[in-house]
Formats: C-alpha cells, structure tokens, sequence
C-alpha cells in the first residue's frame, strides 16, 4: 500500500515489529540480531510500549515475511545455528543517522509525543544534549521525502506541539490525534463518573449481601 504523499504504508504489527528491531539492536547488542522469540517478547513487552500489544508468534512470523519482502528486515541463518535471527534495514533504507533513527524508534513504540518527551525517552538509544537536538533531528525526518515523521498543531491547553510518526500513513496519523485529544478530555471529565460508578457497585453488593444473610437467617429457622 502507498500513502497520497507516495510513501509504502506499514500497519500497527509492522510498524511494531520494527520499532523493536531497532530498540533491541541499541539496547541489548549482544543478542541481536533477535530470534522470533526475543522478537514477540519485545512487540508484547508491558513497559515502554503505547499502545501494549499481544501478538502471536504466529502473526510476527507472517509479519516478519512481508517486512523482508519489501526490503525492511534482513533474516539471518548462521552456520550451525537452530533458528534464524532477524534484523531491520530501516537505517540503510532512508539514510538514518542513530539520532535520526532513535526518534523515529521511539515515535514507533509509544505514539505522539514532545520533542521534550522524545528526548526524556530516547536516553538509551541516543544521547541527546538538549531539546533543541531533539528538533533538529525531528526536522530532518518531516524534510525527507516522503516525510517519515509530522508536527502537529498545538493541541488545547498545551504549550508544546507534539510529533507523530508517518509510516501508517497520514490517516492513521490522525485517528491517532484525534484518540488521543478524545482520551484526555474522556479522562478529566469521567474520573468522577467512575468513582460514582464504583460507588454504586459498593452498594449493590451490600445489598445483594443482606439479601443472602436474610434467606441464610430463614433457611436456619428450619432446624430449630
């Protein structure tokens, strides 16, 4: 599939599949390339992932053969090795520098983010002295063509913009903005609609326990 803007699209299991790729081969260098093991244990990991995924070996696999078809993942099979191991290409396909490649990574694995977010989460991957790196390198990605990576208009309330990736294409993009503007306004105006809620359950369950200790207190009256 390709986007207007003539880009290949990647769906949410590529675009996971990748981002772990890349993560793991910064952070645990000594094993990887990744078996497809590591790999579906990265893509289900609980921390540092927006959204948490549960993917199946199975899925990851079939994943797996259309990344390296389109020339995104390279498998490896090392003489006298059991299984193969997998790496991604994303550095050679668009001319990634690290701190290129750390942000897109990380836009990949947790969602829209501020260039001071971006930095606070990349520390493992690229060191990034200061916002202003941050930017520059973010900048680099909206210019490339196709752009992998869009700033978005300040959203309500916020004094910073925030940045998404583009490899979904600039439809997914925007039902990502557009959740997450919905989940803050949902999350501000529901807390006290959910303690009310959990009120209610409280009392239902104090009456449905008078209830069986009065049909217990009857039941006992027949044997006495």
């Amino acid at each position: 599939m390709e986007s207007p803007a003539g880009a290949e699209v990647l769906d949410p299991f590529e675009i996971r599949v990748l981002a772990v790729l890349a993560e793991k081969e910064a952070l645990t260098p000594d094993n990887y390339p990744l078996s497809l093991n590591a790999l579906v244990n990265g893509c289900n990991q609980l921390s540092s992932r927006d959204p948490v995924m549960s993917i199946s070996e199975e899925t990851v696999a079939d994943v797996l053969q259309r990344l390296m078809q389109r020339k995104y993942v390279n498998g490896i099979t090392q003489a006298g090795a059991r299984v193969t191991k997998y790496e991604h290409r994303m550095r050679i396909k668009w001319s990634l520098e690290q701190d290129k490649l750390a942000v897109l990574t990380i836009l990949m694995l947790r969602g829209l983010q501020t260039a001071g977010e971006i930095r606070t989460r990349t520390g493992r991957l690229h060191d990034f002295k200061s916002v202003a790196d941050v930017e520059q390198a973010l900048q680099f990605l909206i210019d490339k063509y196709p752009p992998l990576v869009s700033k978005l208009a300040l959203a309500p309330g916020t004094k910073e913009p925030r940045y998404g990736q583009l490899l979904g294409g600039e439809e997914a993009l925007a039902r990502e903005e557009t959740a997450a503007g919905l989940g803050g306004a949902v999350t501000s105006a529901s807390s006290g609609g959910r303690v009310a809620a959990l009120e209610q359950e409280v009392q239902q369950l104090r009456r449905d326990f008078d209830d069986l200790s009065a049909q217990f207190a009857e039941f006992r009256k027949q044997f006495e």
